[in-house]
């Protein structure tokens, strides 16, 4: 058995990596933390997991941590790179959900984060931890950059495009998410009585996703990449569907063999027959990326759709396919989820 921690299991990417890790068949969850829950039974905050873990949350400083073969980090960006080191030089695997290892540029992560960054010489140690372009790195990795949940999507929707030179460097990407996005905390925006029955745009002027999907494309561009990303909130609870919009060099070309042959053996990534159009409700609690590539009115523009469930294959899904990539498993192993209807 792999034994797991969780630093910071209370917001929702930790209580969906708790729901998938109890059924993961060669993992036992052993320590659980949370400085502001201490001492309260995991089942009494997630009644979801009654029956699932008997364990309390504990304070990080006190929770058995060293007793564990992988940790995952599921807590707000600048907590893990306090945890990193201490624990990569005791021999564990440590997977971060937040962004703290994302970038490799220290000076862009600052400006971005608005905070000084606690592990710099970690950041070109780390590996990004998106298997479907980094699958043998993250194999041999100690240290997982889990990607963010709008990277994700966005990048699977183009990589194959640039990486086959079809397209020039000028893109926008139009993104919904759900209201998990946001996390697990008090806002107002993100009260029903605020989201619901409304569509808003944020983040228009630069959302910090922007340079992780940046550095991610442009290690498929011959040219640095121009991207305009906007961000949009939806009324609804989890998904995500980004729209990516690019102009054809090549025109002359199948683009939905490119990506039926690009992404052939993917596991988690379906290619939906030309004429389908992809809906989040399709993906809900699974760890499928669906995508459907058109050209509207045989023209010179490309136009990928693109869903995932941003707490499963944009957060928690990942980083246990990550886990199973690092521990020699099955990449599959306790992924095998069909999405929920309706």
């Amino acid at each position: 058995m792999i034994k797991v921690g969780i630093i910071g299991a209370t917001g929702y990417t930790g209580v969906e990596l708790l729901r998938l890790l109890a059924a993961h068949p060669v993992v036992e969850v052993s320590a659980i933390t949370s400085r502001q829950q201490s001492g309260k039974k995991v089942a009494d905050l997630f009644p979801n997991l009654r029956g699932k873990y008997n364990l309390c949350f504990q304070s990080p400083d006190d929770s058995p941590l060293d007793d564990c073969d992988v940790v995952f980090s599921a807590t707000p960006n600048g907590v893990a790179m306090q945890h990193a080191q201490g624990l990569i030089a005791a021999g564990k695997k440590f997977i971060d959900l937040s962004a703290d290892f994302r970038l490799k540029d220290v000076k862009l992560w600052t400006k971005w984060y608005g905070m000084t960054h606690a592990s710099p010489e970690l950041l070109n140690r780390a590996v990004y931890g998106l298997p479907e372009i980094n699958r043998e790195q993250i194999k041999s990795a100690s240290l997982i950059a889990c990607p963010g949940c709008y990277p994700t999507s966005s990048q699977l929707a183009l990589i194959p495009l640039l990486a086959n030179k079809l397209i020039d460097n000028d893109i926008v990407i139009d993104a919904k998410s759900g209201t998990s996005g946001a996390g697990r905390k008090e806002s107002v925006a993100n009260l029903f009585a605020e989201a619901g029955d409304s569509i808003k745009a944020y983040g228009v002027d630069g959302h910090r996703h922007l340079p992780e999907i940046l550095q991610g494309l442009n290690h498929f561009s011959s040219e640095s990449v121009s991207l305009t990303f906007v961000p949009h909130l939806m009324p609804m609870i989890r998904g995500i569907l980004i729209t990516a919009y690019a102009n054809l060099i090549e025109l002359d070309v199948n683009l939905q063999s490119v990506y039926e042959d690009y992404y052939q053996g993917e596991p988690f990534v379906d290619i939906l027959p030309a004429g389908m159009s992809p809906q989040t409700r399709s993906v809900k609690g699974s760890n499928m990326c669906q995508i459907s590539i058109n050209r509207p009115q045989s023209g010179t523009k490309v136009v990928v759709l693109a869903v995932e469930d941003n707490l499963v294959k944009g957060a928690a899904g990942q980083a246990v396919q990550c886990m199973n990539l690092c521990c020699g498993l099955e990449e599959t192993t306790g992924l095998d989820i069909i999405g929920l209807l309706p």
